[in-house]
């Protein structure tokens, strides 16, 4: 099978030698539309060797929270059924040591890993490129467009990417034919993965699991086919109704890598109920996120305050010293006290649910940054109730929306005004204008919220 060589980098430059080719899976974790695990089988096959899919769990987002955690645990035990069907060897690394030890006991002939443009995960690839003499191999299949060949820079905005994205498109965007099954079988069994004793294993400040979604592969192609039959039809008029119940709730599917981008396009593509839904609907799925990837792929300060465009860096300079006339401590956003309905309505919503809807993260953010004594710690604590509490946390549309929000990334000057100066300011009259607040607020609200209950 032919795999576009643009998706594919070696990482040191590698031979690839005697032995079986490992897969190392962490942000892409399915069998179907898989760039890497297709290039991952082709090498196998070509060197005449078994194929190993190692899932390295937490390799990319140290600090998992336990729900997220559970999430992808729930969703890789499909995963290692269908692999095992296709003779394809299938094991979970939970930390660096085992990640380390497996490697050398293995002795690979090559190693392919995800993408990812997030600076943990690109540290500890380029760790392991450097102490391994077999190539290790890069593959986009994350990006319906690959990050490096959308743009070889940092992107001012979407207007600026967009068509770069568009003149690939039709070169990256196709039908992408499924996983054989494996020739050549690894002669020592490996272990099998010890799911009861990896949901045991303790997280660091661990907030309860959610049910919101199934987990898995099935499960994102369910809400996939949901989404297209039932409501994709006006998306463009009803995505910002925070109770429509409009969004696609794919968000945590393509954060995990349980479906491929470009198996939504794909299939996105053929709606032609409504063209200006669809066309919406994929401006977001492709450019949008796209564009996240390329912002932290090319800022090294995508989470700090630093990473801001420089106007907007030195108008909330010149506004740290505004009176604020609220200003929360961390544990009071994240227990949603503020005297804001709405905010906490919201905040709830991401503690009992693990997601929050799209319009909302946006004002939620900007009310952090006005009820915040600087724009460092409303960026500190948006990013760390985002990471902890959504399912979709720890992600570059989660670091670039909340730089957004707070920093103008992406976005222009405007008007200037306390606290946020030129940076774009949300009301929630403007919320009004989209949704029923009270209806939301009733939906989300209760007395009393225990967390961890």
């Amino acid at each position: 099978m032919n795999i576009d060589s643009r998706r594919i980098y070696n990482i040191n430059d590698g031979p690839d030698c005697v032995g079986p080719v490992i897969y190392l899976m962490a942000r892409d974790s399915r069998v179907s539309d898989n760039w890497a695990l297709l290039f991952a089988q082709n090498k196998a096959i070509e060197l005449k060797q078994p194929l190993i899919v190692a899932h390295t769990l937490t390799a990319d987002w140290p600090e998992m929270g336990y729900r997220q955690y559970r999430f992808l645990l729930d969703g890789l035990k499909p995963l290692a059924n269908k692999l095992a069907k296709l003779n394809i060897s299938f094991t979970v690394l939970e930390h660096k040591q085992a990640r380390e030890k497996f490697i050398h006991e293995q002795n690979p002939g090559a190693v392919i890993v995800d993408f990812n443009p997030l600076r943990e995960s690109r540290e500890w690839k380029r760790r392991l490129a450097d102490r391994l003499s077999c190539a290790v191999y890069e593959v986009d299949a994350h990006n319906i467009v690959p990050a490096h060949i959308a743009s070889p820079k940092l992107e001012y905005a979407a207007y600026t990417i967009r068509p770069k994205i568009n003149k690939l498109l039709p070169d990256f965007l196709t039908p992408i034919p499924p996983v054989k099954k494996h020739p050549n079988v690894l002669e020592t069994s490996l272990v099998s993965p010890d799911w009861e004793k990896l949901e045991s294993s303790p997280r660091i400040k661990t907030p309860f699991p959610v049910w919101t979604f199934a987990s898995g592969e099935e499960a994102g192609e369910s809400m996939l086919d949901e989404f297209l039959t039932r409501r994709l039809r006006g998306y463009h008029e009803r995505r910002n109704d925070a109770n429509a119940g409009a969004v696609s709730n794919l968000s945590t599917y393509l954060h995990f890598g349980f479906i491929s981008a470009q198996r939504v396009a794909f299939e996105a593509q053929r709606f032609d109920d409504d063209f200006n839904a669809r066309d919406t609907f994929l401006e977001e799925l492709i450019v949008r996120r796209e564009l996240s990837d390329n912002f932290c792929l090319y800022n090294e300060n995508y989470d700090s305050f630093t990473g801001f465009p420089e106007w907007a860096q030195k108008s909330l300079d010149e506004h740290r010293s505004d009176p604020r006339k609220f200003v929360y401590s961390p544990d009071e956003f994240e227990n949603a006290r503020t005297h804001d309905p709405l905010w906490n309505a919201a905040q709830i919503e991401l503690l009992t649910t693990g997601k929050m809807h799209g319009y909302l993260r946006m004002f939620w953010a900007k009310k952090i940054l006005e009820w915040s004594v600087s724009p460092e710690d409303a960026q500190a604590t948006a990013l760390y109730l985002n990471d902890m509490y959504a399912l979709d946390g720890y992600d570059p549309n989660g670091f670039t929306g909340v730089a957004w929000s707070i920093g103008g990334v992406h976005d222009r000057p405007w008007f200037e005004r306390d606290i946020f100066g030129k940076v774009r300011y949300m009301a929630e009259s403007g919320c009004k204008k989209k949704f029923d607040i009270p209806e939301y607020i009733k939906r989300n609200s209760q007395a009393s919220l225990e967390i961890g209950s």
